[in-house]
Order: C-alpha cells, then structure tokens, then sequence
C-alpha cells in the first residue's frame, strides 16, 4: 500500500454552510487501509439521496442541496471519493484508476445497505454513479444528473475536455479554490477556501491529478465497456423516475453533451435549464433543488 495522506480535521472547522458532521467507514471490501468520510443525514430508514461529487470537489459543493432534501424527510447521504474531502488520500498518482473508485463506491452502498436510492450527480460523480445501478439495480429508485457524461470509448472526447485535461496535466498543484470562484464567481471567500481545506499541499491533490486522465478515450481503456454496458442499462432497463439539470455556461459538459445524455435515460423528460448556473451545478442548488424535486413530484 502506497503512504495514505489524512487532511489534518481542523482545516474542515467552521466552514460556511457546512454544519453537517463526518462519518468514516474504514471496512470497505478491497479498501484495507482506508477510511472513506461521508454525510450520513436524516432519518435511518427513509428513502436516500445519494449525492455524488466530481472534480476537483467534495460533499461540501452540495451543501445548497441537502436542506431541500432533507425537507422531504429523506435522508441524504454524500461521500467523499478517496482522495477528497475528508477521505483518506493514497499519495501515489498510480492509485487512482477508474475501477478502484468505482469499486469503492459500489463497497460503500452495500457497507451501508442503501436502497430506494434517488441517484444525484454531476462530473465524476456521474461518470461514476451512472454505472453503479449496473451491479444493483435493485437498489436505485430515481436519478437527478447534472453537467456530467458517460464516456463510453466509442465517442471522441470534446475539445473543451482536451483542454481541460491538458490544463490539469500542466498544473499539478492546482489551485481549487480559485478555479471554483473562476466558474462561481458568486461564492465567498470562506466558500472558496472550503474547496481547499482538503488540500493541504500539491502531494494531497494525486486524486485531483488523476481524474482528467481517466476519462475513457478509446474502446479499450479501463472504464469504457462498464460505461457502455451502463449506456445500454440506461437505454433498456431503466424504469424509474429522471431529472436533467443543465447549467447552460457549462463550456465542457453543457447542454449539447447533456441532451445527448437524456437520449440515453429512458424516460428522461425534457431538461431543467439554469441559463445563470455553470458547471457546478450545485453551487446554484438553492434554485436547482426545488425544481429537481418538483419535476419528480416532491
């Protein structure tokens, strides 16, 4: 095992809009060694929000959201990937590879035993999460997406993608918080500093490092037959409820990669559209959420 970074926990004291409490689960199956932090909120056996984040963020980016869900009496629960947050953080780039975050997101839901899952999710959390109901359909219910996409290998990947991978690859320690008040520029600069407290310094940030380099680009690389098996979960056999939510500045993963997306959900009505929210949905999740639940009948 590779030297385990931990965020020391009191750069994680009194951040704006976050009075929420960890927990950690160290007994995820495959993950000897580490600890993976989550919100676990609302009553034990209601229906469950399960909120997941992308890059370079953490649950914190949906703290705007938890309130309205949990205002339906459903409890809300929000991990942080490894890497991220709280979690725990290998050191070694080479830790990070599609499967290992996707086993452990698969680990974390049986280790807690969710289900009646309303799936929530935007970037990675949804190149992720849209493939778990593949090995446990029976466990998701309904499905919230946001700016994200389900890289399948046989697509070509979108400039703006390129360019953002390529940005990523020159800036080793990138500067979180600033690139989150680049595409919010509404956020504070407690909120913006809450997106670097799990970055102490550039050796915490290898899972950061790695996502852009992930992203399946051809047929055979790790990730794109789950993403095409998931593609064809969505266009088949999915019979719940869906919600699509755009933020319209996107330049990545906007409208023209989201409405390709709800071709690929069964069901899935027309889009929600936010004309003022960008990439990071959720950081307009004030307005976001209580559409999304309106739209599935909350």
């Amino acid at each position: 095992m590779t030297e385990v970074l931990r965020t020391p926990p009191e750069r994680f004291v009194d951040l704006p809009g976050f009075p929420w409490a960890a927990h950690r689960r160290d007994d995820l199956a495959g993950f000897a060694g580490l600890a993976m932090s989550y919100l676990d909120e609302g009553p034990a056996a209601a229906p469950v929000f399960l909120c997941l984040h992308g890059e370079p963020t953490w649950s914190y980016l949906y703290r705007k959201m938890i309130p309205h869900f949990l205002a339906t009496g459903s409890r809300v629960v929000a991990p942080d990937f490894f890497g991220f947050g709280r979690s725990d953080k290998p050191a070694d780039d080479a830790a990070y590879t599609f499967d290992f975050h996707r086993n452990s997101l698969l680990s974390f839901v049986r280790v807690l035993d969710l289900t009646d899952i309303t799936l929530v999710v935007q970037d990675w959390g949804g190149l992720l999460g849209l493939t778990l109901p593949l090995d446990m359909p029976e466990r998701f219910s309904r499905l919230i997406v946001m700016n994200t996409a389900l890289p399948t290998g046989d697509k070509p990947l979108t400039k703006g993608f390129l360019e953002w991978r390529a940005y990523v690859g020159r800036n080793p320690d990138l500067a979180v918080g600033k690139l989150m008040t680049r595409t919010c520029p509404h956020l504070s600069p407690g909120e913006a500093a809450a997106y670097d407290a799990p970055f102490p310094e550039a050796r915490h940030k290898a899972g950061v490092r790695r996502f852009p380099q992930l992203v399946p680009e051809f047929p055979d690389s790790p990730g794109a037959a789950i993403g095409r098996a998931a593609r064809a979960f969505w266009r088949i056999n999915w019979c719940g409820r869906s919600v699509m939510a755009i933020g319209m500045t996107d330049p990545v993963l906007g409208a023209p990669v989201m409405r390709a997306l709800q071709r690929d959900v069964r069901g899935c009505p027309p889009p929600l559209e936010f004309p003022q929210a960008g990439h990071f949905v959720q950081e307009w999740g004030d307005v976001v959420a209580p559409a999304a639940l309106a739209a599935l009948g909350d």
